[in-house]
């Protein structure tokens, strides 16, 4: 398919540009998708707002946004498992298939990772994308492009969920509901952990948590958590740390009952956390960390078909293509109020 498509452009740090560009010729394993749907990611905020995370610079023009879903309009001449008019979700990760993680399974830790939104990588801020098909996952029919587009959050949750073992019959508390924390919270509830607490201390994304069934959320600047779950749970099998902060990790430490696992999600400010080492060794707790996600992508879309996720009403708010600038302006000085935006390309 020859000719021109829209591309949002980050021209500066806090500014948008609408600009024309090429659209993508795809190789001989890759699809042209169309997109419909792309995600706002805080990581895309960060970006737009300070220009960097850690040693990870942009220098612009750059094309934000890593979570799309779209239709496939055109083929490459070595692809056979897709075709022109499926729906499909994109995990935005190459890898290079030859490295001791790629060769082992763990290729989210391949260091030679081409991910859509990481610089000097662009997103897909943009009309279409050539990606390899391998990568483009086909959406039942029940389950849309808005859907497809919140798979990748998704599958940070279940690895999350996943890594920490979570299991019917156990208990969990997941601190922070953003994104990534309510993602993490029906992923748990997916694998069958019924009662799973949140805390925040923004009261937005606590109503968002209870709307989508979190068994009790607490603004722990206004309700110690910690006395909650001691009167109804006594402690908890599970935790997930979504926050990166010192004081949510440090009460995850303390509700957990001795055996239980914490698992690391979010990243802190300065890349480092003072922790109650002391009581974590008392318990015998298990810690662990993820990186993104890895052999998630079906499990995550086959759990939304089936009802076991409702992962549409995450959205908070739906942005333009054309009014990119506003969408990204709102989010960041907003954020009390938007828990996720996603920017509608097409469709």
């Amino acid at each position: 398919m020859q000719g021109k498509m829209k591309a949002a452009v980050m021209t500066g740090i806090g500014k948008m540009e609408i600009v024309e560009r090429d659209i993508p010729v795809p190789a001989p394993k890759e699809v042209l998708v169309k997109l419909e749907y792309v995600g706002v990611c805080g990581s895309d905020l960060h970006y737009y707002e300070a220009g960097r995370i850690g040693d990870y610079i942009v220098h612009p023009p750059f094309v934000l946004g890593h979570e799309p879903g779209g239709v496939v309009v055109e083929i490459g001449s070595d692809v056979c498992k897709l075709k022109v008019g499926d729906r499909v979700a994109l995990e935005p990760g190459k890898t290079c298939g030859h490295c001791e993680f790629c060769r082992t399974g763990r290729y989210n830790l391949c260091p030679d990772v081409i991910f859509f939104a990481t610089p000097p990588v662009d997103g897909v801020f943009q009309e279409y994308v050539a990606h390899e098909a391998a990568l483009c996952f086909k959406l039942p029919d029940n389950v849309s492009t808005l859907e497809g587009a919140l798979i990748e959050p998704l599958a940070v949750g279940f690895h999350a969920a996943l890594t920490g073992g979570a299991r019917i019959g156990q208990t969990a508390l997941v601190t922070g509901a953003g994104c990534i924390g309510l993602v993490s919270m029906l992923a748990l509830k997916a694998q069958g952990v019924s009662r799973v607490y949140m805390t925040d201390v923004v009261d937005k994304r606590l109503e968002k948590a209870r709307s989508l069934g979190a068994f009790r959320s607490v603004n722990a600047k206004e309700q110690d958590p910690l006395a909650l779950i001691a009167e109804n749970e006594g402690a908890l099998d599970l935790v997930i740390e979504t926050t990166g902060s010192d004081a949510a990790a440090a009460q995850g430490i303390a509700a957990l009952k001795k055996g239980g696992t914490l698992v690391f999600v979010g990243y802190s400010p300065g890349g480092a956390m003072t922790l109650p080492l002391g009581k974590a060794l008392d318990k015998e707790l298990t810690m662990k960390t993820i990186f993104r996600y890895r052999h998630i992508y079906p499990l995550a879309i086959d759990a939304v078909a089936r009802g076991l996720v409702n992962i549409r009403d995450i959205v908070t708010n739906l942005f333009d293509f054309d009014d990119i600038q506003n969408a990204m302006d709102r989010s960041v000085h907003n954020k009390a109020e938007i828990v996720k935006s996603v920017i509608k390309i097409a469709g």
